[in-house]
């Protein structure tokens, strides 16, 4: 069984990820790209659909001994895990070095005291646990081969095969250091090169710590910023400036439920916040990057404009369900690709814009048809703001006209104007002043419960929605406005859970609710961040400090966030390591220390 979400660390190369269980197991990870077919899908099955260990050797029938300690070395992505046994402590090293060339795991286990009996177990399955490759030796390596895959397994320990299972039992004492790499290759190529682990090693701590060197953030609790910020580096996939939402999919937001999605792709809104936080803390380039890839996706067809592509700007991303797979815990089904990436979601526009705003704001160098681009979705809105939508959370049930996408609609608007005031583009600038005072209007006319004082989350609605947070936030209404101190009150009465955090909205408890889906889930990271900073931009400072600080303590020994957060079970669940949850822990912190709540 795979063990809990929190029990897992993150490593990669920022083309792809694993996850590495407390117990030495990689139970996740997909060869070459985030989003290709896993080799380690134990994760979503069992052991019978592919998985990695490596620890102290243990008894047959018996549990794999968990490390006793693990931390990332430094500020980097390189992982460290030590075992103590009654007869020795033994280092594990795990990290993925950043590419350049085959795609790596490397695995270096160093003995530090005694003699230590350790056992290397390598099962890999293709095509999500699927497909039992051809196993065997060529020129001395062992090489893993089906269909267009191949993955090479080099190694100075001896290994042998047994129930299509390659193991490798050794014995380390202090100063040993012995390496284990996977390197995938396409299986019609030549063999990748030989791996050097401990050179690999040296260029991938070099590589963490000049990419680290770079943050300009300097204020309290910045071991968690700089954690935050190493994680969203690893979900940015290099060639080209994409960033996924989290390496995983499927992992459930209800434990033995069916709201299990892929996460594997580049969200706009996503990505535009993960973007923000970048460009607030000194990561130009970054940004610079992500704006490439976005103009690439997009490509002049803002009328058709996806919520969501692929990490190199695909646009196709069928959904389909793995039915060999059991699921996490059992929560099926098991889903790859994304049904939502053709819904309409408005909100979107205004993340974009916002992003593209921020960059033009903190001087990135000018990209012309960046503006071009922000004109287009302005054009599109003007005609389509009237519409109902999904909304920010991707609703399977009837469309609403939702407040936030009108607000965030509301944004572009906004952001263009000034982009125009600038001297930056040329556009209709009193026609969408007036279209600005429009969507105003409208939301406060249609989006507000004047008896309850609160914003709800569509028209016509009594239901709140934690989206509404980020009213203040967008600057669509000031901090102070009653109607967001109203709502901001209405939303901790009625969506908050019995420990402080904060829900997306109310679900109906089993029952299909506003989001088409039976089923609860647990209460959603990034609207509680969203809270805290609602509160401090009110005046509510050291209840703001407070909840953000809890919300740190939810983080897991290696400082990792998953989607959400289930009250009941005390446990981490959803897609992860979640940049959705990342990117506001980092804004909380810049709000909160520019709001002086730190004595700063």
């Amino acid at each position: 069984m795979a063990g809990r979400i929190e029990d897992y660390a993150l490593i990669g190369d920022m083309q792809t990820a694993a996850l590495v269980c407390r117990d030495g197991t990689v139970d996740w990870l997909c060869l070459p790209r985030f989003d290709s077919h896993a080799i380690f899908a134990g994760l979503l099955g069992t052991g019978e659909h592919g998985f990695w260990r490596m620890g102290p050797a243990y008894a047959p029938g018996a549990e794999p001994p968990t490390a006793d300690r693990r931390t990332y070395r430094g500020d980097s992505l390189i992982l460290e895990s030590e075992w103590d046994t009654p007869r020795g402590t033994v280092r594990v090293t795990d990290f993925m070095p950043p590419r350049d060339g085959a795609p790596q795991l490397i695995r270096i286990v160093e003995g530090v005291s005694g003699r230590v009996p350790m056992r290397s177990e390598l099962r890999m399955r293709f095509s999500y646990g699927r497909v039992v490759p051809w196993v065997h030796k060529h020129e001395g390596r062992t090489v893993a081969v089906a269909g267009p895959d191949s993955v090479w397994f080099d190694t100075e320990a001896e290994t042998y095969g047994k129930a299509l299972t390659t193991y490798a039992d050794f014995t380390v004492t202090p100063g040993d250091r012995i390496a284990f790499t996977i390197s995938w290759e396409p299986s019609h190529k030549e063999p990748p090169p030989l791996p050097e682990p401990e050179q690999s090693l040296e260029a991938t701590e070099d590589f963490w710590h000049d990419w680290v060197e770079h943050c300009t953030y300097h204020g309290p609790y910045r071991e968690a910023v700089v954690r935050s910020l190493i994680t969203l580096k690893a979900l940015t996939y290099a060639p080209t400036g994409g960033i996924v939402a989290a390496p995983t999919t499927s992992l459930p937001e209800d434990i033995g439920g069916v709201r299990n999605w892929d996460y594997r792709y580049t969200w706009l809104r996503d990505a535009a916040i993960t973007l923000s936080s970048l460009l607030r803390t000194g990561y130009r380039e970054e940004a610079r990057a992500w704006r490439e890839w976005l103009l690439r996706a997009v490509a002049g067809d803002p009328e058709n404009l996806q919520i969501m592509y692929g990490i190199a700007g695909e646009r196709e991303l069928g959904e389909a369900e793995l039915d060999w797979l059991p699921g996490y815990e059992g929560s099926t089904p098991v889903r790859v690709g994304n049904g939502a990436a053709h819904q309409l979601q408005l909100d979107v526009y205004g993340e974009v814009t916002e992003a593209l705003h921020l960059a033009h704001m903190t001087g990135l160098s000018r990209n012309d048809y960046a503006s071009v681009l922000q004109l287009k979705l302005i054009r599109y809105l003007e005609d389509h703001w009237q519409e109902p939508d999904e909304g920010i959370w991707e609703v399977r049930g009837p469309r609403r006209h939702f407040v936030h996408s009108k607000v965030m609609a509301w944004v572009a608007v906004d952001r263009t104007i000034k982009l125009i005031e600038s001297g930056d583009a040329d556009g209709p600038l009193e026609r969408w002043k007036q279209l600005r005072d429009d969507i105003h209007r409208d939301v406060c006319d249609k989006g507000y419960d004047k008896e309850r004082n609160t914003f709800t989350q569509s028209y016509g609605s009594q239901e709140l929605d934690a989206s509404l947070l980020l009213i203040p936030q967008m600057g669509f209404l000031p901090p102070d406005d009653k109607r967001v101190i109203g709502t901001i009150e209405a939303i901790q009465r009625e969506l908050s859970t019995s420990d402080g955090f904060i829900l997306r909205y109310p679900t109906e408890g089993g029952s299909e609710g506003v989001d088409g889906l039976p089923g609860d889930e647990g209460a959603f990271l990034a609207c509680s961040f969203w809270m805290a900073d609602d509160l401090a931009m009110i005046g509510r400072v050291d209840e703001a400090r407070r909840l953000f600080e809890k919300l740190l303590s939810l983080r897991n020994d290696l400082g990792l966030l998953a989607e959400e957060w289930d009250p009941r079970l005390q446990r981490q669940v959803g897609n992860f390591p979640q940049a959705f949850s990342h990117v506001p822990l980092i804004d909380t912190a810049l709000r909160l220390t520019a709001s002086g709540a730190y004595g700063g």
